[in-house]
C-alpha cells in the first residue's frame, strides 16, 4: 500500500519534471519566448499565443506526451505489483493536457497533435508499465 502511494507521488513528480525539462528547459531555450512573455501566466498566453514560435510549441506536445509515459513507467516500476498508481499518475497528466488544450485558444495543428499524442502516451505508458509488473510476476 505506501509502495504503491509512494509510486503514485514519484510517478507524477517524474512526469511533471519530465514537461518541465522538455517545455521550459529545451523547448523555450531552442525556441525563445518574446520579450515580456509570461508563460506562467494564463490570460497573458491566451492573449498571445500567436506570439510563441511554433518549435516551442511543439515542444510543449512533445513534453506532453514524454511526460506522461515517463510517468507511467516509472510509477509501474517503483510499484512492481500494480498498475493503479500508472493510471493515477497517466490520468492526471491527461487532465493537466486537455485543461491546457481547453482553456488556451490553440491551432487546429496544435490542440490535435496535443490530444492525440497525450493519449498515445497514455496506451505507451501502460504497455510499458504492464511490462514492470510482468517482470515481477515471472520472477515471484
Amino acid at each position: 500500500m505506501i509502495r504503491n502511494i509512494l509510486a503514485t507521488i514519484i510517478g507524477f513528480i517524474v512526469a511533471s519534471a519530465t514537461v518541465y525539462i522538455f517545455e521550459s528547459l529545451i523547448g523555450q531555450n531552442l525556441f525563445p519566448l518574446p520579450i515580456g512573455a509570461d508563460p506562467l501566466n494564463l490570460d497573458w498566453l491566451s492573449k498571445n499565443m500567436h506570439l510563441i514560435p511554433t518549435g516551442a510549441k511543439v515542444f510543449v506536445v512533445l513534453a506532453h506526451f514524454f511526460g506522461i509515459v515517463a510517468g507511467m513507467f516509472v510509477a509501474a516500476k517503483i510499484s512492481k505489483t500494480s498498475l493503479i498508481p500508472s493510471y493515477i499518475v497517466g490520468v492526471l497528466m491527461l487532465a493537466a493536457t486537455f485543461f491546457n488544450i481547453i482553456t488556451l485558444p490553440k491551432e487546429l495543428w496544435f490542440t490535435l497533435s496535443d490530444g492525440v499524442l497525450a493519449l498515445i502516451g497514455f496506451y505507451l505508458g501502460h504497455q510499458l508499465g504492464s511490462r514492470q509488473i510482468k517482470k515481477t510476476e515471472d520472477i515471484s
